[in-house]
C-alpha cells in the first residue's frame, strides 16, 4: 500500500483575488520596463502601451492559474494541478498569439499607382 502524500498549502486562496493581484503587481512592472524602453527610443509609445497591457494580462492569467494549481495541490488532486497548469500555460500562450498577430499588421503597404503602372 502506497502512503497518500498530503502538502500542507494552507488555506485555500481565491482565484479571482490573486488573478486580480497578479495583473495588478506585473502591470506594475510592465508598465516601468516598458517605460524605460520608451524613454531609451527602444519601442514606440503604442508598443510600449501593447506590451505592458499584454504582459498585464499575462501575469493575472499565470498568478490566478498558480494559484488554482496550488489549491489543487492542497486538495491532493493531481488531475486539478495539472489541468490548472494546462490552463494558464494554454492563456498566457494565447495571450501571446493575439499580441504578435496586431502587432505584425502595423507595416504599411504603399498601394498608390502611377499612370505608366495602369497603362
Amino acid at each position: 500500500m502506497t502512503p497518500k502524500i498530503t502538502i500542507n498549502t494552507g488555506t485555500p486562496r481565491s482565484v479571482a483575488g490573486n488573478m486580480i493581484s497578479g495583473a495588478l503587481a506585473a502591470g506594475m512592472v510592465a508598465t516601468a520596463l516598458s517605460y524605460t524602453k520608451y524613454k531609451q527610443s527602444e519601442l514606440s509609445k503604442d508598443e510600449a502601451i501593447k506590451q505592458s497591457l499584454k504582459l498585464t494580462v499575462q501575469g493575472g492569467i499565470a498568478t490566478g492559474s498558480a494559484i488554482a494549481a496550488a489549491n489543487a495541490l492542497g486538495r491532493n488532486s493531481w488531475l486539478g494541478l495539472l489541468g490548472s497548469l494546462t490552463v494558464g500555460v494554454a492563456g498566457i500562450y494565447g495571450v501571446e498569439k493575439l499580441y504578435e498577430k496586431t502587432c505584425t499588421c502595423t507595416q504599411t503597404i504603399d498601394v498608390s499607382t502611377t499612370e505608366e503602372e495602369t497603362k
